[in-house]
């Protein structure tokens, strides 16, 4: 007699993403009523009447009213805690202008009051000049309108710039190298950009047990939006320590892969860690590095100037030969790589660096972002075996007047794509970089770009946030997809993205189930 299971969705539209013979191609996509799910793994897909015979007395059983369901969500990309600090401290995104930027720092000053006496740091998070009819940083003088005696820093969304009041400046400028403050008449404005940013993150690292309060809230939010699984750079952080106690005490809702800084491989290595070690539900990811900054900084490597400043080509953070070092020593101890690379010369470097080793796509080697690749990164990405870890997300950047306008103007169109990387044959994942946590609005980018060359259909975009992101992850054979035999991590959405692919972003998660245990019920 077969065994009851412990879960049925039934009435439902539940979509594999991957075709009958199992394949993942274009727009293949098995689709069933229902499914059922036996000690965290799926062990039936087919009719709600075929599905139904496993129902038992202790079986859950959820009607969906023809919802949709999915892979579960997997974020190839974030910063876990940086999403807890959204939700901590003053969350900049949306601002409309510095005016509401330094309200919304006022507000948190407030709420902070003054615990910790001056040593408290009021931050923010997440503003974008580009979007600002009055489109510059955040200066000193903005943020010494907060406050003139603690220390405040608001943190631009790609995190390469941070915009300091006087206190804060006064703080830590004797660790910032002097290139990396911006200067007015010698004067510095409060604008930091790449290494003299450091500093700032050291300064504002929470301890242990604020780290365990960012990561409790982002994982509620990660599983409001769908995500199952994720995949966290962290460096020089407590969150490792408390994933793992998180995991002891069973108290994860997510599947999380660490991806450590470079800095810590020789750590890692004394330890006895190596890529894929780890439970079911915390596992040892990739050695990561940076190569270039970012397009908001002018940071970004390009090999011709860019549009709104013609004197700048971008700058490296860590330059060639110093990222072959990091990628030789990474490899030969049996680690995957990923490398941040954002600019044409970036990618191509990071590519370089990856052909030097013995095999690159049997190591999975990873790409964070690839957003300016020329043709020939491109067949490389596929000829190589290189994972392209991209952030779909960033496409709102991409249109007339908007930030890839004003910094690269007809080389916009030239970014993030797509469809060039996968008729190349490279692996492609999706993931957030947290700019926002949100796998729909990624996912509704993907599908409505702003140019033919960087759209994607809605299955491919969606299995790129599911088995894409799974693959580079080391996990396409438990996760990813909805096949019998795999682990019962579900998305469910109120709505189809099929009907509904020109409001993707619109549609909302019912459901999220991770091993077989509903972790949100959003009904």
């Amino acid at each position: 007699m077969t065994e009851a299971a412990d879960l049925l969705l039934v009435n439902a539209e539940v979509h594999s993403l991957v075709g009958a013979d199992g394949a993942a191609a274009g727009d293949a996509d098995e689709v069933y009523e229902a499914l059922a799910v036996r000690d965290g793994e799926l062990v039936r897909l087919g009719s709600t009447y075929d599905v139904e015979f496993l129902a038992g007395a202790e079986t859950e059983v959820v009607d969906l009213d023809g919802r949709v369901v999915l892979p579960g969500f997997v974020d190839a990309h974030v910063h876990l805690s940086m999403t807890g600090r959204y939700l901590v401290h003053a969350n900049l995104s949306g601002a409309s202008g510095p005016a509401e930027a330094v309200d919304r720092l006022r507000e948190r000053a407030a709420e902070a009051g003054s615990e910790g006496g001056g040593d408290d740091w009021i931050q923010g998070y997440g503003y974008d000049e580009s979007t600002w009819s009055e489109s510059r940083y955040l200066t000193r003088e903005d943020l010494d309108a907060v406050s003139d005696s603690r220390p405040v820093v608001a943190f631009r969304e790609d995190m390469h710039v941070a915009s300091l009041n006087s206190v804060a400046l006064d703080r830590c400028r004797g660790r910032m190298p002097d290139g990396d403050v911006h200067t007015e008449g010698g004067d510095p404005t409060g604008v930091v950009v790449e290494e003299a940013v450091d500093p700032v993150f050291e300064a504002v690292e929470p301890d242990a047990a604020e780290m365990r309060e960012l990561l409790d809230a982002a994982q509620r939010r990660a599983n409001e939006l769908g995500v199952t699984g994720v995949h966290d750079m962290v460096r020089r952080s407590h969150a490792p320590q408390m994933y793992r106690e998180m995991d002891l005490a069973a108290e994860l809702s997510l599947r999380v892969r660490i991806n450590y800084w470079a800095d810590h491989l020789d750590a890692l290595c004394e330890t006895g860690l190596r890529t894929n070690h780890g439970s079911e539900m915390v596992r040892t990811g990739a050695i990561k590095s940076y190569t270039d900054g970012s397009f908001g900084g002018r940071t970004a490597k390009l090999s011709e100037p860019y549009s709104d400043d013609e004197s700048a080509t971008g700058q490296w953070v860590v330059d060639p030969e110093e990222l072959g070092d990091i990628v030789a020593r990474a490899d030969d101890a049996g680690f995957q790589v990923t490398a941040h690379a954002i600019g044409d010369e970036a990618i191509d470097a990071v590519l370089d660096a990856y052909a030097a080793t013995e095999n690159p796509g049997a190591m999975r080697h990873r790409v964070e972002h690839v957003e300016l690749a020329s043709d020939e990164a491109i067949e490389r990405f596929g000829e190589m075996g290189v994972v392209a870890s991209v952030q779909p997300n960033f496409l709102k950047w991409a249109g007339e007047g908007g930030l890839y306008d004003a910094r690269l103007g007809d080389r916009r169109t030239e970014t993030n794509r797509y469809p060039a990387l996968l008729d190349a044959g490279a692996p492609l994942a999706f993931g957030s970089d947290c700019m926002p946590l949100d796998p729909l609005l990624g996912v509704h980018w993907a599908v409505n770009a702003p140019a033919e060359s960087q759209r994607l259909s809605v299955t491919e975009a969606l299995r790129a946030y599911t088995l894409g992101a799974a693959y580079a992850g080391f996990d396409e054979e438990r996760l990813g997809s909805v096949e019998v035999g795999k682990r019962a991590d579900l998305t469910v959405l109120d709505g189809s993205p099929w009907e509904r692919s020109e409001a993707i972003r619109e549609l909302g998660v019912a459901m999220t189930v991770v091993d077989g245990d509903v972790v949100f019920d959003g009904r």
